[in-house]
Order: C-alpha cells, then sequence, then structure tokens
C-alpha cells in the first residue's frame, strides 16, 4: 500500500514542484528595478545613478532559478520584484525610491528535491541572512514550514512541499540607513590580562531594576541608562558580555507550551539587533538604539562583547521551519548527512552551519566585521566553537574558519573567546584553540566546584587552575589569559544555587525535569533549597565568598555571571533557557538586604584588588623556579606545615593549599620600561569543616603577614589588618580563604 506523499510523486519517489508558487499573486505592480551591484550583500540605502536615491539589494542563492524581492507596505501589502542580474551567484538589483524603513523578503524558487537536499518553496516568504533590522516576530505556525507540517504520515512529512503563502506570519526585514562614523566614540581597549567579564542577559538585568525607566526595562537603552552602567562601574568590571542578541527565533516546542526561548541561542539574523529588546521601535530604530548602548557602555570604561551563534540557526533540522538559509540554498548553508534529507547535527540544535563552504565563511565573516565596524562591539564569545573549526568532518585546528579569522584586519584585534566543545565525536577541545584565542575553561569550573565541596582526590588540579592552567595553554605563544575562568555561566545553577541544591529542580521547563545537567558538582550546604536553618544559611554565605574570593585571585581572566555578586537565585532550575520571567530575571531587591550588599561590596573589592596589584593578572606563565641566589621564587606552594610541597604532597589527599604569589618577579616592564613590581601575597585556601593550624613560611619569603582577605568574616566592608610574624602558626577557620601581604623585611627582596 502507498503513502500519501508517495501517491502524490513523480517516478523515483521525489514530491514534485509545481509552475506556479501557491501563494497569492500581488495585483501592486513593482517599482522599476535598475542592475544594481552584487555588492555588498543585504539591502544597502545609497544614491544611485543620476543621483536617484534608492536601494540596491544583493542576495547569494546559487542554485535557485529566480529571485523575487518582496515590498511590503505599512498595511502588510506585497509588492514583487524579480531580481534578473545575476553576478557570480549573486542575484541583485537597484530599486529606486526605495529607502529607509522599508520592509522586505525574498521568494526563492528552484527545484524540490528533499531527496538530495534541494528544499526550495517560493512561497514562502525569507527574511535576507544580511538584513540589519527585523520586524515582527516569529511565531511559527504551520504555514512557515516549507513541508506540510502536519502531514498524517510524519516520517515523510518533510517530503511533501507546503504551498500556503508565508508572508503574514513572518517578520521582515528592513532597510536601515547608515548614519553613524563612530567618531566620537572612544573603545576602551582593555588588555586581555586586566579583564573581568561580566556575562548578562539584556532584558534579565534590566527587566526588574528600580532606577530604570520602566518603559526602558528590557532594552537596551535600559542598559545603557546610568543606573545599570552606576552597578557595573562600581563592581569594578571591565567588559560586558551580552547573551546573544542577534535576532533570534522561538521553537515550535516552547511555543506549544507557552514558553519561549529566552537566552537566545536561536539566531536567525546575524546583523539584526533582536527587536524585542528595543525600546524605541523596530522599523530600524533598534540599530541606533544598540548604538547608543555601546558608546555608553564605552564611555564608562566598558567593553561590549557579543555571544555569538554561527554554530546552527533557527531552522532546525528536516522538520523544521523555513524562515531564511534553508529556503535560500539549502544544501550550500548546512551540513547534510549521506542521506541528504537529514541534517549533520554536532550543535544538538537539528542543524549545523557548513562553515567549509566559502559563501558561509562570508556571511559570518561578514557578520563578525558589521558588529566591529559599524556597530562598535569589542570582541565575541563563540556558542559551541568546536562546531566551527569542524573541517569535513572532525575539529581541525587548521579549519578554514579559524583560518579566516587569523588573517583577518579586523577580527583578529578584537577579544575572541571560544566555547571549546560541541557534541560531535571529538568535540571537546579545550585548551586547543590557536593564540588570538581565549576559552571557556570548564576544568577550572570542575575543580573549584570540587574543591569548595571536599570532592578532589588531591589538589594538583587546583594548583594547575590557581595559577593559569599552564597545563592546557603554555605552547604556541599563549598567555594565561587564554583561560577565561569562570564558576557559573547562564547555563547551569546560579552562584548562590551552586551552595543551596543538589539536584536541578527544572520542572517548570515542562521537560519533566529531563532537561539541565545532573553534573552539577554542588553541596547544598545541608538542606535542600531554601531553608531558615541559621547554621546552613551561615555556611553558604562563607561559601558564596569562598568562591568568588578564588575565582578573583586566579589567574586568568574572571568571568563573573550577573547577579552572582549579590546572591540571585533560579530556584535551583540550572537550565532556565525558556524562563523569561522571575525566575530569569535579576531581582534587584536583594541588594537592599544587609547580607547580600555585604557579598556585593566583597566582590567589588576584590576585583579592585585585583586591578591595583599586576601579581594578580600576570601577562605570562609562572616559571616556577628562583629567579635570585636567595632562592625566592614567583611561584610557590605550601603544606600547612609551612614547607614548600613535594611531589609526594601533590598526590596525597588535602583540604588546604598555600599559594605565594612573588611580585618581586613579575615578567614584562610596564609602558615607560620600567620592571613591574608589587607586592607579594600569600593566600590559603583551606576546604575542610573544621579550623586547621598553617605555619607562616619565613626568611627568604616574608618577614610577616597582613591578613587583607578573610572569608569566614561576614563584614567584609574593610581589610582584616591583622599582622602575623613569619614562622608563626596562623589559624585558619573552616571553610575560608585567607589572603596575607608579604610584610618586606631584610632578604625578602
Amino acid at each position: 500500500m502507498t503513502s500519501a506523499a508517495e501517491q502524490r510523486a513523480p517516478a523515483g519517489g521525489r514530491a514534485a514542484a509545481p509552475s506556479t508558487n501557491g501563494a497569492r499573486i500581488s495585483p501592486v505592480p513593482g517599482p522599476p528595478v535598475w542592475p544594481g551591484a552584487p555588492t555588498p550583500l543585504g539591502a544597502r540605502f545609497r544614491v544611485g545613478p543620476d543621483g536617484v536615491a534608492g536601494t540596491n539589494f544583493a542576495l547569494w542563492a546559487a542554485g535557485a532559478r529566480a529571485v523575487r524581492l518582496c515590498l511590503f507596505d505599512a498595511d502588510g501589502r506585497e509588492t514583487r520584484v524579480p531580481l534578473t542580474e545575476l553576478t557570480h551567484e549573486i542575484w541583485h538589483g537597484f530599486v529606486p525610491g526605495v529607502g529607509p524603513g522599508q520592509r522586505y523578503g525574498y521568494r526563492v524558487d528552484g527545484r524540490w528535491d528533499p531527496w538530495t537536499g534541494a528544499r526550495w518553496n517560493p512561497a514562502k516568504l525569507l527574511l535576507d541572512p544580511y538584513a540589519r533590522a527585523v520586524d515582527g516576530e516569529f511565531t511559527l505556525p504551520a504555514e512557515v514550514y516549507g513541508h506540510v507540517r502536519d502531514w498524517p504520515e510524519q516520517h515523510a512529512a518533510d517530503t511533501v512541499r507546503d504551498e500556503r503563502d508565508s508572508a503574514p506570519y513572518v517578520p521582515k526585514g528592513v532597510v536601515v540607513h547608515d548614519d553613524d562614523d563612530w567618531s566620537d566614540d572612544r573603545r576602551p581597549k582593555t588588555p586581555w590580562a586586566d579583564s573581568v567579564i561580566y556575562e548578562l542577559h539584556v532584558r534579565g538585568f534590566t527587566k526588574l531594576h528600580p532606577g530604570i525607566p520602566e518603559e526602558l526595562r528590557g532594552t537596551y537603552a535600559g542598559l545603557a541608562h546610568p543606573a545599570a552602567i552606576e552597578h557595573l562601574v562600581e563592581l569594578g568590571v571591565t567588559a560586558v558580555e551580552l547573551l546573544p542578541v542577534h535576532q533570534f527565533a522561538h521553537e515550535d516546542h516552547l511555543l506549544r507550551r507557552g514558553l519561549a526561548n529566552y537566552w537566545g541561542y536561536n539566531s536567525v539574523g546575524y546583523f539584526a539587533p533582536h527587536a524585542a529588546y528595543a525600546a524605541s521601535g523596530t522599523a530600524g530604530q533598534q540599530v541606533g538604539e544598540f548604538k547608543r548602548m555601546v558608546r555608553a557602555l564605552h564611555a564608562a570604561g566598558i567593553e561590549v562583547i557579543l555571544d555569538v551563534v554561527y554554530n546552527h540557526t533557527a531552522e532546525a533540522g528536516e522538520l523544521g521551519p523555513t524562515l531564511s538559509l534553508k529556503g535560500i540554498d539549502n544544501r550550500a548553508y548546512y551540513r547534510l548527512q549521506d542521506d541528504a534529507r537529514r541534517y549533520a547535527d554536532y550543535t544538538g540544535c537539528g542543524n549545523t552551519l557548513h562553515v567549509v563552504r566559502p559563501q558561509v565563511l562570508r556571511l559570518i565573516t561578514d557578520s563578525l566585521r558589521y558588529w566591529v565596524t559599524e556597530m562598535g562591539v569589542d570582541g565575541f564569545r563563540f556558542d559551541l566553537a568546536a562546531a566551527l573549526a569542524r573541517s569535513m568532518h572532525d575539529v581541525d585546528m587548521l579549519s578554514p574558519f579559524l583560518a579566516v579569522i587569523a588573517q583577518d584586519p579586523v577580527l583578529r584585534r578584537v577579544k575572541l573567546i571560544a566555547e571549546p566543545w560541541d557534541i560531535g565525536s571529538g568535540g571537546y577541545q579545550v585548551g586547543a584553540f590557536p593564540p588570538l584565542w581565549a576559552e571557556w575553561n570548564d576544568r577550572y569550573r570542575d575543580a573549584v566546584r570540587d574543591f569548595w565541596r571536599h570532592a578532589l582526590p588531591d589538589v594538583r588540579e587546583m594548583g594547575y587552575r590557581l595559577s593559569g592552567s599552564s597545563d592546557l595553554y603554555a605552547w604556541g605563544g599563549r598567555r594565561p589569559y587564554a583561560s577565561v575562568n569562570f564558576v557559573t555561566a547562564h547555563d547551569g545553577f546560579t552562584l548562590r544555587d551552586l551552595v543551596s541544591y543538589e539536584r536541578k529542580h527544572n520542572e517548570d521547563n515542562g521537560e519533566d525535569n529531563r532537561d539541565g545537567t545532573d553534573d552539577n558538582r554542588s553541596w547544598n550546604c545541608g538542606a535542600e533549597g531554601e531553608t531558615a536553618d541559621a547554621e546552613v544559611r551561615a555556611v553558604r554565605r562563607r561559601q558564596l565568598r569562598n568562591l568568588l574570593t578564588t575565582l578573583l585571585l586566579s589567574t586568568g581572566v574572571p568571568m563573573l555571571v550577573a547577579g552572582d555578586e549579590f546572591g540571585r537565585t533560579q530556584g535551583g532550575n540550572n537550565n532556565a533557557y525558556c524562563q523569561d520571567n522571575a525566575t530569569g530575571w535579576l531581582d534587584w531587591s536583594l541588594l537592599d538586604e544587609p547580607g547580600w550588599r555585604a557579598l556585593f561590596a566583597l566582590t567589588s573589592r576584590l576585583i579592585a584588588l585585583r586591578h591595583r596589584h599586576p601579581v594578580l593578572r600576570r601577562r605570562a606563565f609562572f616559571a616556577g623556579r628562583a629567579q635570585a641566589p636567595d632562592g625566592l621564587r614567583d611561584l610557590a606552594w605550601f603544606t600547612a606545615r609551612g614547607a614548600e610541597m613535594t611531589e609526594g604532597d601533590w598526590y596525597a589527599p588535602a583540604a588546604t593549599l598555600g599559594m605565594y604569589l612573588s611580585g618581586r618577579d613579575i615578567p614584562g616592564r610596564d609602558e615607560r620600561g620600567a620592571q613591574v613590581v608589587d607586592d607579594s601575597f600569600l593566600a590559603v585556601l583551606h576546604a575542610g569543616a573544621e579550623p586547621t593550624g598553617f605555619v607562616l613560611p619565613g626568611p627568604p619569603w616574608a618577614e610577616g603577614y597582613e591578613v587583607v582577605v578573610d572569608t569566614s568574616r561576614e563584614d567584609q566592608s574593610a581589610p582584616d589588618g591583622t599582622a602575623h610574624p613569619a614562622g608563626a602558626e596562623l589559624t585558619v577557620p573552616g571553610r575560608s580563604v585567607l589572603l596575607l601581604r608579604v610584610l618586606r623585611g631584610p632578604g625578602t627582596g
């Protein structure tokens, strides 16, 4: 018995493409179209021949049979304009009289042959991949799918072409006027070693902020508001890393459950700032609003880093919607399996962009350069960067993507951060990215979490992570700042939840608590979730101080997550990607509580300490050997007995670790060529529950020590200041960090 899909297909089993697109034909006559130019791609308003203003449209669509530009007026009426000029696989035309604010899209005609990966369907209005503004939201009704989404036989649904017009149901691109030269902007250009990164969500950071006018909350303008910037400046961070702000779409399974993609890792427009984050409008105003936000942050000395998702798009797999690239040239833009109906999925999101292909590389690098040169951003964090580094199949550090970035005169000068893994075979690549790149160091995260829950078998891993992860990055000219150190990120528990929950509590996501990782390496300090137990609460606050202090004293680039500095909680949800509500938003009222305000004060003081002391933000790896006749080394490790650690000590179970940082032996010189000299410090980390004695090393290491930070103290508003002679046995409280400044004397250098 044959299926309905087979009954509609010609010999060979392929659904036929009709001679017309099946959509409503617009009665509106089209404007004249001049040849225009194939570059730049996208829609560019300019003055054309004879001084006539208009817009040049250019779309790469190599395998298409025809391309129609679709213009929409304020009432949604569509005018179709054939683009007949074809140069180097780019369809183009100049339309006189079309200016900024014009909404548009494309219909691309070609073969419907899913078995070979061909999925052209001119009934579907497609978003220009180079659109610099997008008006409207993707709601994903059945009409926006290139195939019949609800076909009874789902195994064959993707082979049956849907001939309904999608134009009424999808957003449109918007022509934008280029009116900025950035001459009044001053980029902070913070050196990597001096950076402190603060990961935040534009909407979540501003949505409940009492100092931001209500009409600006949740927007770029809200983040640019003085009240928002004041917090960042007081905290002392040097860069904000924004969760995705490229135009994104919500997944169908979320919309069906009444939820939405809150984090935004589902991009569909790589040039357009996400329209829902704009307070000023979505007919191009979002572009100017984003630029003003960047300027305001720059004026405060804060860089802007974008979390970008070039590994996949919102079009998902063969059963996903047809929104842009899938309808322009599916086979060229996406990695397909040997069975070309199916997509190669190294991302877990249904598809993977085929970054080896020149036109895909061009799309990504054009997008990156645009955000740097025209939108003013200072760097990028690449989601699932290993997927971008794959050649035909395997991850390859000589891949076209990495090679293109390395030689690009714009991109090689900005901050580049890799999330150095994907879900494919061989996708875990921590420590493998080439020079120029920094990496999210999840081995740092895991080691610090395990140390403070007293779960490390020994202290070898902790020693590497505290001192810059030389085992991962001391090759090829890389520096300690290749390691972006973090204890928490957007994905996972908040810092407060890390010490309050041992199990994830993701029921509100509607996936029966199956989503999110089970490997949290957390400790709830004796009670699951919020509790009135004063003793448990005190231990949790101390653990928070320990984790933040460890992060900000470690060599490398620290990354904080917005709200961790004042006790933000997600109620145990470790995958709040779909929680666009109080779970995902920052609760600024916590700062009115003395305990959480004190945590903020400690975090700010630690960041200020880091900024003041170059020994805490080294630009080169430690040598670990004597630099002078007195035997003093730039880095030394001590046991609680006050003796330098032996090989055996590294392999022995231990809850206490002493790290000596010499300020005398900092490699490099300042801007005037003088040797960099700083104070020396001794950090004592003790994860045990009970107090322990620690013998303070004597000469040549020090004549005495002064306590600068003691995380056992609730009140962290000022340094301890207590002085202790070298050789004395210091009592280290249970579960605490002591940072001691070396008091110099004869023989200490």
